[in-house]
């Protein structure tokens, strides 16, 4: 059992099963639908969800509970020396300046990360923590690197309907029904903070080129990445339980990445409950460096 235990929220997309896998452990994060208490990946699935959005049901996110919090560090205190918790971006959630308010109480032995990041970003976070961890990092000098390397992420995301966006009033009636009617495909970005407007695209087609356009510019002029950005970390991920428009998404980024081993995952559903389904999502994230890995070694 290492020194170091990671701890992130099901916002990552890490399931508990894969969480096993990993040696990472995972807080599911609640939902209310229709009043009732859920808790992603145990009693609310995927499917489930979908099927609620799709029956306009009342759904709102919450914050894990404080006792849910405490209670998994109590336990991981008493094999480990020290946890690192990644919550998901506090631009986006509660979550995280709630965790720093109670690691207060825990003597320096609990680091939460503000990494500014969620779904698929968040969880390359949580694997690139947990390989720190494993190479001897101490915990405050993981929350430091991640920190540090915070801004080192980007997501794009195309929807298929601008319902969910009028819905949540992240956008005023008039301007869904513009975009419905001109048949508008909106590019949004996540850059830490919020999720935000980044393009609007006539087709799907256009939707798709215009994201793997943005993040060949993130390549080569916020990351200074290789040419064959080796150095980068490419994901994909969805929203939705139809992978027709996901699946086809992948043959084509995989295309334009032929090195690259990618993620595939499902979006947080802390997005989706806002986005809907149908959207199709690329990341990027960079690599650590060998020699950031193996500083301590």
């Amino acid at each position: 059992m290492g020194k170091v235990a990671i701890v992130t929220d099901s916002n990552s997309g890490i399931t508990n099963e894969v969480a096993r896998e990993l040696g990472i452990y995972v807080l599911p994060m609640p939902f209310y639908i229709n009043e009732k208490l859920y808790y992603e990946d145990i009693s609310l699935t995927q499917e489930d969800f979908y099927k609620f959005l799709k029956d306009n049901a009342d759904i709102s996110t919450s914050m894990p509970s404080l006792t849910d919090v405490t209670d998994l560090w109590d336990k991981l205190l008493k094999e480990y020396e020290a946890i690192v918790h990644i919550p998901m971006s506090s631009g986006l959630s509660g979550s995280c300046s709630a965790a720093q308010a109670i690691a207060r109480d825990y003597e320096g032995k609990v680091f939460v990360v503000d990494n500014r990041r969620i779904s698929i970003t968040q969880k390359q976070s949580a694997i690139d923590a947990k390989a720190l961890a494993d190479a001897g990092w101490k915990a405050a000098d993981i929350k430091q690197y991640l920190e540090e390397t915070a801004g080192d992420s980007s997501i794009y995301i195309t929807l298929s309907t601008l319902y969910y966006l009028k819905k949540g009033g992240r956008i005023t009636p008039a301007a869904a029904a513009l975009g419905t009617l001109l048949r508008l495909k909106p590019v949004l970005q996540i850059q830490g903070a919020k999720l935000d407007a980044y393009a609007k695209s006539r087709t799907m087609k256009a939707a798709r080129q215009t994201m793997l356009d943005a993040i060949k510019s993130d390549f080569d002029t916020r990351f200074h990445a290789k040419p064959d950005a080796s150095d980068m970390h490419v994901m994909l991920a969805y929203s939705g339980v139809d992978l027709t428009e996901a699946n086809s998404w992948r043959e084509e980024v995989q295309a334009a990445y032929p090195d690259h081993t990618m993620f595939f995952d499902p979006l947080s559903l802390s997005v989706a409950c806002h986005i809907g389904d149908g959207a199709i999502a690329i990341a990027c994230t960079k690599k650590l460096p060998d020699e950031v890995l193996h500083r301590y070694e």
